[in-house]
């Protein structure tokens, strides 16, 4: 079953000719400019794409804080697709602030006036990476609907990867460090990369997933056939990864694991001891959920 559109397709034959597949990535340099396309639409496509109401994709960007980063974020989504023409008019792009008590909300409404598909949501108070993710893969209307850091760690040139895999069957397409580590431009510290490497055992021991970095803040679904997860999505900080994967297998979802080039912000707002610690006690509650019935497999 292939889950897409006819501007997956052409993102699909455009990594291709760019060497950006979904079985085999080579080094690339990370570019001075994040925001540079990979190549042109043709006049028959755009004017499908003009043609529909509905968003092909939802790009969703959790945000706490995030008024340094978020307008260089918004910044590159924008040209990178703007680049494509008429590619902009089928994102849309949902900023979910979560509590922030500096700018983030303001920049978030300057930047709607240059992106008009671009909705702003709060969630009143600060509830956690997870609950903001959640509430903006709910309120997503694309076709496919992708989540990003507002640090763009993983470049978004990069979501062409993970629609291509999409377009390829996969249902979720998760942005993987820990593929081809050479693909990685800034390195965590050593602790945090031993750090990560122990969390992901447990992972697959407390959930029986096998891959090998489900922490990566870059993913994308086939939005419809996804929603049940973030329904069933009881994980609200930053231990939600690992309970998507999770419901994602249990309700038959064909996920893929894709390498994604990714450089390491030294801003990054997880907390090392106490985060990990959070995140361990989180996969002891995905099994917990599971053993009380909490995840139903929903019937057809």
């Amino acid at each position: 079953m292939t889950i897409g559109s006819t501007k997956n397709q052409e993102l699909l034959r455009t990594a291709k000719r760019e060497g950006d597949t979904v079985e085999h990535s080579s080094h690339v340099p990370r570019p001075r400019s994040s925001c540079r396309w990979l190549g042109a639409r043709d006049a028959e496509s755009q004017s499908r794409m003009n043609s529909r109401s509905a968003p092909e994709l939802s790009i969703v960007i959790p945000a706490y804080n995030e008024e340094r980063r978020l307008g260089r974020a918004l910044e590159c989504i924008h040209e990178y697709f703007s680049a494509r023409q008429a590619e902009m008019a089928a994102v849309e792009i949902v900023v979910v602030d979560d509590g922030s008590v500096d700018g983030t909300a303001k920049i978030a409404q300057e930047w709607a006036h240059k992106i008009p598909n671009l909705r702003l949501i709060s969630n009143g108070e600060n509830r956690g990476k997870g609950q903001s993710v959640r509430r903006g893969m709910l309120e997503a209307r694309g076709r496919i609907a992708l989540f990003t850091d507002a640090d763009l760690s993983a470049p978004i040139e990069e979501s062409a990867k993970l629609l291509a895999a999409i377009e390829a069957g996969s249902h979720v397409a998760i942005g993987s460090r820990a593929l081809d580590r050479s693909l990685i431009s800034a390195h965590q510290s050593r602790l945090r990369e031993v750090a990560g490497k122990i969390f992901n055992g447990f992972v697959r021991l407390f959930t029986g997933l096998p891959f090998h970095d489900t922490q990566c803040g870059f993913k994308a679904f086939a939005r419809e056939r996804a929603r049940i997860i973030f329904e069933q999505q009881r994980i609200e900080r930053f231990g939600f990864d690992p309970e998507l994967l999770f419901l994602a297998q249990r309700h038959g979802l064909r996920s893929v694991e894709v390498p994604v080039r990714w450089a390491h912000d030294p801003a990054s707002k997880v907390h090392m001891f106490r985060d990990s610690l959070m995140m361990f006690g989180d996969l002891i509650f995905i099994r917990w959920n599971w053993l009380l019935g909490r995840y139903p497999a929903v019937r057809s």
